[in-house]
């Protein structure tokens, strides 16, 4: 079998928002993509589900296209038959439409699309499904849907005359550093497949026992959570990740799967002491979880503190290293640099301002709904209108200058890329400067006093992380041992000074930098009861 051929509008589709999504995210970590099954041998991909349109599209991009020739794709119906951009991307990309319950009154059918993937499985094509059945903006996967269970025992039993037939499921986490910002990071962690054949599997051949479903199920569960932030509130998350930046200090050379997986130990760990059967464990384990509540209360009131000082721990670990007179100084340089840089982006965001424009206000007319409901398709909108004014920017320049458009055609993006490439470093002392001038303000009684809560924590973190979690005593070296140069100082290095005039990508500090120019508290709708 060698797969269905690539139709040229999937080629249009995976091409334009490759481009398009390294524009809109920093950077686009992809872990263990040679672990997918190469062209011909039928696979399932299955991911967790919070980005709308958007975790497609990143599947798409992140499979080499020298081990599939395409992943057929898998969609709400309420996307097709619109006379919309999005409509015809989906329709033209061979996506197969799945009836959902919640869009409709009464049943809904799906057989047609079953036959559909079936027939493509057969042929040896890789077929998408989020087997959460929807998109949610959310902090924790939704229980998952049988329908991938189920499919595979279809395709088995149709081929259990052949105890050789393999049918893999591949299953993938992708993690959003803040899914909908510009310039922020993602995830993609692929797992080993989950080989089945009718020789081994035959719980899984028709007539087929139910508990067999509910386990590969919750195999599935197990691996896609395993590599990706999956917990119960926002809240939960916020404090692993300062749990973890308190851990792994800013600067620590790390790279976001290190990132995401020091910060996933802690949530998990958070999680197991927050369970309601601690109370049916031993003492000993009851005493731990209480131990771990106490110092998650702790976490909660230091990040208070924090926000009420306007200030990030990194500055209260390193004060009082700075001096009043080198704050002093450190502001004047970077608003200095922040107003170099800011001019000379000027001709670039002009040339960007039609984008912006029409990203905001297709984004504020989306957010005139439900805000639960629409909040997973803020990225998805982010990036088609973006495309589609940025492409029109592109034409409508290369046409003005058309005597010259040999030249236009190539010069317009490189100067549109160049002045987002140099605004990410003036947001970033921005930033800086009004980080210092809080700390100026917060007053040496308050930073000392949030200081010695904050050392106290500290020791507590990592006490707890080596004795009780399993992590390395000294991080920094760790790390910098193990790699990780996608982030991190690494000083008195080359690499270290060209990397953060990169024309490639800003080299981050901090996995959870983002192109906007102040911090913005978000209180994201919670699962309803």
């Amino acid at each position: 079998m060698q797969g269905t051929p690539t139709p040229w509008s999937y080629l249009l589709v995976r091409l334009l928002f490759k481009f398009v999504l390294k524009v809109f995210y920093g950077t686009i970590v992809i872990n263990n993509a040679d672990l997918v099954p190469v062209r011909g041998k039928p696979c399932i991909v299955c991911a967790n589900h919070s980005n709308s349109l958007t975790d497609a599209l990143l599947l798409v991009t992140s499979i080499p296209s020298n081990r599939r020739n395409m992943l057929r794709l898998t969609a709400k119906s309420t996307q097709f038959g619109k006379k919309t951009f999005t409509s015809w991307l989906v329709e033209s990309a061979g996506t197969v439409p799945i009836h959902r319950r919640k869009d409709f009154e009464g049943p809904v059918d799906n057989t047609q699309a079953m036959a559909s993937l079936i027939q493509a499985l057969e042929a040896g094509d890789a077929v998408m499904m989020f087997p959460e059945g929807m998109s949610r903006f959310h902090p924790t996967i939704a229980p998952l849907k049988t329908g991938v269970a189920r499919l595979a025992s279809d395709v088995l039993s149709r081929h259990r005359d052949d105890p050789e037939f393999e049918l893999a499921i591949v299953n993938c986490s992708i993690t959003y550093m803040h899914r909908q910002h510009w310039r922020s990071d993602v995830l993609v962690t692929w797992h080993p497949p989950l080989i089945l054949r009718p020789k081994d599997n035959p719980e899984l051949l028709d007539p087929v026992n139910y508990g067999a479903i509910r386990e590969l199920t919750s195999q599935i569960y197990r691996q896609i959570s395993s590599g990706t932030l999956d917990s119960p509130s926002w809240n939960l998350v916020k404090l692993s990740k300062l749990a973890a930046r308190m851990y792994a200090p800013l600067g620590t050379t790390m790279s976001l799967g290190d990132h995401v997986n020091i910060t996933r130990i802690f949530l998990e760990a958070f999680k197991d002491a927050n369970e309601e059967t601690v109370s049916e464990q031993s003492s000993e384990v009851q005493s731990e979880a209480l131990k771990v509540a106490r110092l998650q209360a702790d976490l909660k009131a230091y990040q208070d503190q924090l926000a009420t000082l306007g200030i990030k721990d990194d500055r209260v670990r390193t004060f009082p290293s700075l001096s009043r007179h080198e704050i002093l100084r450190r502001m004047i340089i970077r608003l200095s640099w922040f107003c170099l840089l800011l001019l000379i982006s000027i001709p670039g965001l002009l040339l960007w301002i039609p984008v912006f424009i029409t990203t905001f206000y297709a984004v504020r007319e989306l957010k005139n709904g439900v805000m639960s409901d629409v909040f997973d398709e803020i990225a998805q909108y982010k990036l088609v209108y973006g495309l589609i004014s940025g492409l029109g920017v592109w034409l409508c320049g290369v046409v003005l200058t058309l005597p010259f458009a040999l030249f236009t055609v190539f010069l317009i993006p490189a100067i549109m890329w160049m002045s987002l490439r140099w605004m990410e470093d003036c947001v970033a002392s921005f930033r800086a400067f009004f980080s210092l001038l809080r700390l100026l303000r917060a007053g040496k009684p308050a930073l000392t006093e949030t200081k010695r809560v904050r050392d106290g924590l500290h020791g507590r973190i990592l006490e707890w992380a080596t004795k009780s979690l399993g992590l390395p005593p000294d991080p920094e070296n760790f790390f910098l041992q193990t790699g990780g140069r996608e982030k991190g100082r690494v000083m008195s290095s080359w690499h270290s000074k060209t990397g953060y005039f990169s024309i490639k990508r800003r080299r981050k500090r901090d996995w959870n930098e983002t192109l906007r120019p102040y911090e913005v508290e978000y209180i994201y709708p919670e699962e309803d009861s």
